[in-house]
């Protein structure tokens, strides 16, 4: 179950999703505390780690993030938007090169899987640079 929530100003302003996996039946369409965060700039992170688990892992974009709050989780740091923006030329490949270090760390689908899912979700134009984003996540 996935759910998505943008701020008000819209474009430039924060953008959260919750993703809730489970193999049983989802009560509540809601997170109330997560296992991990993905923060890709400050504001996300100073937003929202309050909704960490203190066990949960919490993975930045080190490119974006600046000051790291005290924090007891476990934390993972990689250069994501400077990754997207190097070996693409464009930032808008940064979302794909965080889902492939969240799918490496978490180990939550498999990489065949989540490349069959950006197949069928992308522009088909754009499918292969995604990939491609997605499988230079994998090696950070």
């Amino acid at each position: 179950m996935q759910t998505q929530a943008y701020g008000a100003e819209a474009r430039g302003s924060l953008v959260t999703s919750e993703v809730i996996i489970s193999e049983s039946k989802i009560g509540f369409p809601a997170v109330r505390k997560s296992d991990v965060l993905v923060a890709l700039n400050q504001e996300a992170l100073d937003k929202l780690l309050k909704d960490l688990k203190e066990d949960g892992t919490l993975i930045i974009d080190s490119s974006n993030v600046t000051t790291m709050p005290e924090s007891k989780t476990r934390v993972c740091s990689f250069p994501i938007t400077e990754t997207a923006k190097e070996a693409f030329g464009e930032v808008m490949y940064a979302n794909m090169v965080m889902l492939g270090a969240l799918i490496k760390m978490s180990r939550l689908v498999t990489v065949q899987s989540m490349e069959k899912a950006i197949g069928e979700n992308v522009s088909e134009k754009t499918v292969e640079t995604n990939v491609n984003a997605f499988r230079r996540g994998l090696q950070l």
